[in-house]
C-alpha cells in the first residue's frame, strides 16, 4: 500500500536526482514554484495532502523520467529514510567521448585520471558522465550541463539517448524508432534536423538517465 510519507519522499528523490529543490522541481514541470512545498503536504486541520496525478504525470514528463522508476523511488523510499549518498562516476567532454580508445569492451571509461561528477543514485550499472558542449541541445539542455548515462540501461522509444557513430560523432537526441537495419532520432534543438543512422553506423548508444540542470 502507497503511504502518503512514501509518495512525497519520492518526489524528493527526483528533485534531488536532477539537482533540484522541489521548488525548481515544480517550476521545472510548469506548476506553481509551491506546489511540492513542505507546508503543502498537510491541510490545514492536519490532514494528509497528495500530489495530483496530473502534477506527478508532468514531473515525469519534465524530468524524461518513466512511471517505473517513480515507483521504484516509491518502493524504497520508508519513512524516515534519507536520500542516497551520492558516488563519485567518471566525467568526460564529448570530444573526449567522440575520440577512440577511451572506452573498455564494456563501454565504461578507462583510465584513472578523469574529473568526477557526484550522482545521488542508487545504480548497481556502471555509469558515467558527458559535459555538454555547444547549443545543439538547447533548449532542454545547455552548454556545461552534465548528463549521467548508462549502456546498460534498457532504452526504449522515446527515451534520451547519446549516440556515437563509428566516425566520432556524439550527439543527445530522443529515440522515436528502432528497426533491424537503422535508427530514427528526434533532434532536442528544433534549429538541428532529425537524424536516420544505420545501426552499422552506431558504436553505442547510452541511455540518458539523470541531467545536472
Amino acid at each position: 500500500m502507497l503511504t502518503h510519507e512514501q509518495v512525497w519522499a519520492a518526489i524528493d528523490r527526483v528533485a534531488e536526482r536532477h539537482g533540484l529543490t522541489p521548488s525548481g522541481l515544480a517550476r521545472r514541470a510548469g506548476l506553481d514554484p509551491t506546489t511540492f512545498n513542505k507546508s503543502k503536504r498537510t491541510a490545514g486541520d492536519g490532514r494528509p495532502r497528495w500530489p495530483s496525478t496530473e502534477s506527478i504525470a508532468k514531473v515525469l514528463e519534465a524530468t524524461g523520467s518513466g512511471l517505473s522508476e517513480f515507483f521504484a523511488d516509491v518502493r524504497m523510499t520508508t519513512v524516515g529514510d534519507a536520500l542516497p549518498t551520492p558516488r563519485a562516476v567518471p566525467l568526460l567532454g564529448f570530444a573526449q567521448a567522440g575520440a577512440g580508445g577511451f572506452f573498455d569492451d564494456g563501454g565504461f571509461p578507462v583510465g584513472t585520471g578523469w574529473d568526477e561528477i557526484a550522482f545521488p543514485e542508487r545504480r548497481d550499472e556502471p555509469v558515467y558522465a558527458l559535459e555538454i558542449s555547444g547549443d545543439s541541445m538547447l533548449p532542454l539542455y545547455r552548454h556545461g550541463d552534465v548528463l549521467i548515462v548508462s549502456r546498460a540501461a534498457t532504452i526504449r522509444r522515446g527515451d534520451r539517448v547519446v549516440v556515437k557513430t563509428s566516425d566520432g560523432e556524439v550527439m543527445a537526441k530522443i529515440l522515436q524508432r528502432r528497426t533491424p537495419k537503422q535508427i530514427e532520432l528526434t533532434s532536442l534543438n528544433p534549429d538541428h534536423p532529425d537524424r536516420i543512422v544505420p545501426l552499422a553506423a552506431i558504436e553505442w548508444m547510452a541511455r540518458i538517465l539523470w541531467a545536472s540542470q
